[in-house]
């Protein structure tokens, strides 16, 4: 009967030792047994001290699954009216645009090698300005050769003009009366003749001789009197046309000759500022080559692609207020007026199209050009614009 308390006394002590492993208050609530016979068999404060402690652990899990699930619904509220709020606000529509400028490329009509480019990029031009100055000895041979044909087709046509000289006509004039001379001795010579032939004193044959020297110097007389005509007369008026006509082919040439070597000096065709410079000073470069190009500061405006969904905040002569980012600082943005003066459609590859019927439509997709209210001389192709829109359904415009 008394070895009964020591088993037990041998089993509270492994419970002992495992409950100080487990749980602090336990260890300090229990102390070492060195006399077995001082415990109680049926001592129970062990298996107390364990339930107790399950329970405290149990209680606090309880109240922090309940705190958390406090903050989910609480969460799922607030979130609810959020997005309530948000759905209630209409939804501002961002679009993207690109600002653009007129721009000319200038190139040579005629082919050589550039001397000297007379602007650099950024530089502002106006309109008549040179730019590039070009050498071209092909030019510079072609005005000689215009110039001597021109001298050459002037004199034939002051010779045309002026006629004959003085001392042409007075030879022809000499060589006239010379023979009208000896047309009046032959005359004379024959009447003579031919008192005698009739008086029987001279033969038929010596008339007759007589007579035809008559008429032989009469010819003569009178083609020397015509060339005695033409001398003082000059040249004929179909001369003289053609003389003057080739005088102004000559003048045609030589004007080419003149108008290529001045297209070779470019010249700015509008007021703008040099935005490219392609070549180099010392090129060879060939005909419609673009050597630089120029920008058009004045003729400025804003591209932007939009769905015809939104087309009808972009009505022709309609307004719109854009963001220039390039301009804008931190603090304040950099807006300007546009007015809408265009629109077209893109190709078919702009097109959205539903997968089936019940998405809707195809949407087709607009290009809106719009010009700002004053151009700005710091704005440069290709600067972003920002424009937001309040999206208005198309219905609501409907009547």
């Amino acid at each position: 009967m008394t070895e009964l308390p020591r088993e037990s006394d041998d089993s509270n002590k492994s419970a002992d030792a495992t409950e100080s492993v487990t749980s602090q208050d336990t260890q300090n609530s229990v102390d070492p047994v060195e006399d077995v016979s001082d415990i109680e068999p049926e001592q129970p404060t062990p298996t107390y001290n364990r339930d107790a402690s399950k329970t405290d652990k149990s209680a606090r899990m309880k109240k922090v699954l309940l705190a958390l699930f406090i903050l989910i619904v609480l969460g799922t509220i607030a979130y609810g009216l959020y997005k309530s709020n948000a759905h209630s606000e209409p939804e501002i529509i961002t679009l993207q645009g690109q600002m653009q400028m007129q721009q000319t490329s200038i190139a040579a009509k005629v082919p050589g090698r550039i001397a000297q480019i007379m602007v650099t990029e950024g530089d502002t031009v106006t309109a008549g300005q040179q730019l590039v100055e070009m050498d071209s000895p092909e030019i510079n041979a072609k005005i000689n050769q215009a110039r001597a044909g021109k001298q050459i087709a002037q004199s034939q046509l002051d010779k045309a003009e002026n006629g004959a000289r003085p001392q042409e006509i007075a030879q022809a004039k000499a060589a006239w009366q010379a023979n009208k001379a000896a047309s009046d001795l032959a005359e004379n010579t024959y009447q003579r003749v031919n008192r005698l032939y009739e008086e029987g004193l001279m033969a038929r044959q010596k008339r007759d001789e007589a007579y035809a020297q008559y008429l032989a110097t009469q010819d003569q007389t009178e083609a020397a009197r015509l060339q005695y005509d033409l001398a003082l007369e000059g040249a004929r008026t179909e001369d003289k046309s053609a003389a003057t006509a080739q005088v102004a082919q000559v003048d045609a040439k030589l004007d080419e000759a003149l108008v290529a070597k001045e297209e070779a000096n470019l010249r700015s065709p509008i007021a703008g500022i040099v935005d490219n410079v392609i070549v180099s000073a010392g090129e060879v470069i060939g005909q419609g080559v673009p050597l630089l190009t120029l920008v058009d500061t004045n003729d400025q405006r804003v591209v932007l692609n939009v769905t015809e969904s939104y087309l009808n905040q972009f009505a022709i002569g309609q307004t719109f207020t854009g963001i220039i980012p390039a301009l804008s600082s931190s603090d304040k943005p950099y807006t300007k007026q546009f007015t809408v003066y265009a629109t077209s459609t893109l190709s078919d590859f702009a097109t959205w199209r539903p997968t089936n019927n019940d998405d809707g439509f195809d949407v087709r997709t607009f290009e809106v050009k719009a010009r700002p209210s004053k151009p700005d001389a710091r704005i440069r192709s290709g600067m972003s614009v920002v424009v937001r829109i309040n999206p208005t359904p198309v219905n609501q415009n409907q009547e």
